[in-house]
């Protein structure tokens, strides 16, 4: 059902990349709710991915951006901008990347070469996407910019590798990045620590399935999946959240703040 929070906005999403990601539901959701919307990812990600078929489904442009280069993030918000006739209204980052897990490299043994191309895809892209914004008064007042997050930026999951000081980064720019733009322009910056979800990203971290079904036993509500994950960013793009910003907000059924469950208990019993 549809309600019409997002009627009159325009957003630009971030990463979007298959069926199974949370950018590609939350991009159906933001255009079910009124919105207009322009896609970006990377050039190699649209060679592998299905992009243009959820563009044709949302009626968006695609607009290809490597978000480690300034050049192309700038251009992504010029040519969004000619599109729309103006600024944009939201901008959700779902990007992450860690060379490490891809090749299965511990935690304590990190290529440091690799880690810092998975630090600048991760987190320091989130820093351009936004320093590029102000500087180009992209994002209009009171708009609101979200990038999804886990909870191994507080807690430690040993195969989660470096994506987890990746992503403890990417908060820290939520934080201080939302108070400039508030400041300046009443823009909101948030992040949202999703539950273990199945994409294509996630799936490649080692014991991923157990991660999924610890947490679900963990949850007093169990996992939320992609889909309420979308439903979640459409309420915090849309004017009913205009007071919030800085903030990390789980969205993980009860996980973050529960110590243990009967299920875990009865679990550990058998």
């Amino acid at each position: 059902m549809a309600y019409n929070l997002l009627k009159g906005k325009k957003g630009i999403i971030f990463g979007a990349l298959n069926e199974q990601s949370i950018a590609w539901k939350v991009a159906q959701r933001c255009v079910a709710e009124g919105a207009e919307i322009v896609l970006t990812n990377s050039p190699l990600a649209l060679r592998m991915g299905e992009l243009n078929k959820l563009a044709e489904e949302c009626n968006a442009p695609v607009i290809p951006a490597d978000v480690t280069s300034n050049e192309d993030v700038t251009n992504l918000f010029t040519k969004s901008m000619e599109h729309f006739g103006g600024g944009v209204d939201f901008v959700l980052h779902s990007i992450g990347m860690s060379v490490n897990v891809r090749k299965g490299i511990p935690y304590t043994d990190n290529n440091y070469d690799f880690t810092h191309k998975g630090l600048d895809i991760s987190a320091l892209s989130f820093h351009r996407v936004l320093q590029t914004a102000m500087k180009m008064d992209a994002i209009n007042e009171w708009g609101s910019v979200l990038a999804l997050t886990y909870i191994a930026a507080q807690r430690v999951f040993p195969d989660y590798n470096d994506m987890a000081d990746n992503k403890a980064y990417l908060e820290s720019i939520a934080r201080n990045f939302g108070y400039q733009y508030g400041v300046k322009k009443h823009v909101r910056v948030n992040t949202i620590s999703q539950s273990p979800t199945r994409t294509t990203a996630g799936s490649g971290v080692k014991g991923f399935d157990g991660f999924i079904n610890y947490a679900e036993k963990m949850s007093p509500l169990g996992n939320a999946d992609a889909d309420q994950c979308a439903d979640y960013c459409v309420s915090m793009f849309s004017d009913l959240t205009k007071m919030v910003t800085m903030q990390n907000l789980f969205h993980d059924g009860g996980f973050s703040f529960t110590g243990v469950t009967q299920a875990v208990i009865e679990q550990m019993e058998k």
